[in-house]
């Protein structure tokens, strides 16, 4: 089991790596790790369980935060409609995404970063991702909200991408500029 002392925090350089591609179909290995990923954050939202396990709560998370240079992540996240986000997604992409941007109000979290970082991170309002699921299913979703906002977040571990590069007033010794 997954807990807060297997996360990588910032300034370790693997967050900072591009990832590698998972070679599919995904190995057990692979899946393995992936599977214990999603059970972490699944997990970090049971009260009793985090409690337990000194679990802090995630909705996502990518595997370069476990010292891990691959392509994939796990999310376990609600929409505004109620639905659940719950899957393992290995090799995502963005395949297209809204010219119209959004943020978290009162800005974004990460399990690797141990402080509070205010600002808003400009997101897609909408992105289509595809990805190839746990099961070696091959998937696109349609993703807007809350939802899309985690998968962007999550996406841009496996680019290096820490979420406070892309707030533009936050000035930090660790922060990356990005290209425009």
């Amino acid at each position: 089991m997954l807990t807060m002392k297997d996360v990588v925090r910032e300034g370790d350089p693997v967050l900072r790596k591009i990832a590698e591609e998972v070679q599919l179909p995904a190995s057990d290995e692979d899946r393995q790790t992936l599977q214990a990923m999603l059970d972490f954050v699944i997990n970090s939202q049971d009260p009793e369980l985090a409690e337990k396990f000194e679990l802090r709560p995630g909705v996502g998370i990518a595997a370069p935060q476990i010292g891990i240079s691959k392509r994939m992540f796990a999310v376990h996240v609600t929409d505004e409609q109620d639905q659940l986000y719950s899957l393992g997604i290995f090799n995502p992409k963005i395949v297209s995404h809204s010219v119209e941007e959004t943020h978290l109000e009162g800005g974004e979290g990460c399990l690797s970063v141990d402080r509070d970082i205010p600002g808003n991170v400009p997101r897609y309002s909408r992105i289509t991702v595809k990805g190839t699921t746990l099961e070696g299913e091959e998937v696109t979703l349609r993703l807007r909200g809350l939802v899309s906002i985690v998968f962007q977040h999550e996406l841009d571990h496996l680019n290096g991408i820490m979420f406070y590069d892309r707030i533009e007033a936050f000035k930090d010794k660790l922060k990356k500029e990005l290209p425009q």
